[in-house]
């Protein structure tokens, strides 16, 4: 048992430390992106399936409560937290049209949306992603193994080269308390001008 620890860790580091030295500038790109929404009083959105779900409800609570830094509330948005709308629109409709109904609802243009998805093929995430492409949303996507079809679709794609969806999920959300401290970072410690919403 010992060694399934220790492999799972040395996994679960390389996967991690080849994401970042790959995405470094991505991440960057991505903070700026989600503060410049911020502070045009827009929002961000976040989707996925499954383990993604909860990263997507993980982050953006990290950003509504806070992650480290004192400072106001941020306006995030996970669309997999509703059970009344995800069951109303998977039975009347179809589940593949769960987030990108809320999209069409919520999304507003200026706002960012995160879709998150393991494989890169979840339907209902690639929906939302074409949906928010149609309203001005600027649209990341966080996946794991070739990038799957979501890669090519969003406009900044962040990809985790594993195909072990453990490790994947272990460096998505390091990847999104990464882009939590960047963005705290920008607009409140950097200088840049805080969010029109935020506390004087």
């Amino acid at each position: 048992m010992e060694k399934i620890i220790q492999r799972a860790l040395r996994e679960s580091i390389k996967a991690k430390e080849d994401f970042i030295r790959e995405n470094t500038g991505k991440l960057i790109l991505f903070a700026d992106k989600i503060a410049l929404a911020l502070t045009a009083d827009r929002k961000l959105l976040l989707c996925g399936n499954g383990g993604s779900a909860a990263d997507a409800q993980h982050i953006a609570a990290e950003f509504i409560n806070r992650y480290e830094l004192e400072r106001p509330p941020l306006p995030a948005l996970a669309l997999t937290t509703d059970t009344s709308v995800l069951t109303s629109v998977g039975n009347d409709y179809s589940f593949d049209e769960i987030f990108s109904k809320q999209v069409k609802a919520l999304g507003v243009e200026g706002d960012v949306l995160l879709a998150l998805s393991t494989s890169g093929n979840s339907a209902n995430v690639l929906k939302a992603v074409e949906t928010a492409k149609s309203q001005g949303i600027f649209t990341v996507g966080l996946t794991g193994g070739d990038g799957g079809k979501l890669a090519d679709l969003v406009e900044l794609s962040l990809v985790v080269k594993s195909h072990t969806t453990a490790r994947i999920q272990e460096a998505h959300i390091l990847a999104g308390h990464i882009i939590c401290e960047l963005v705290d970072y920008i607009l409140f410690q950097q200088g840049m001008p805080k969010p029109l919403n935020s506390e004087p």
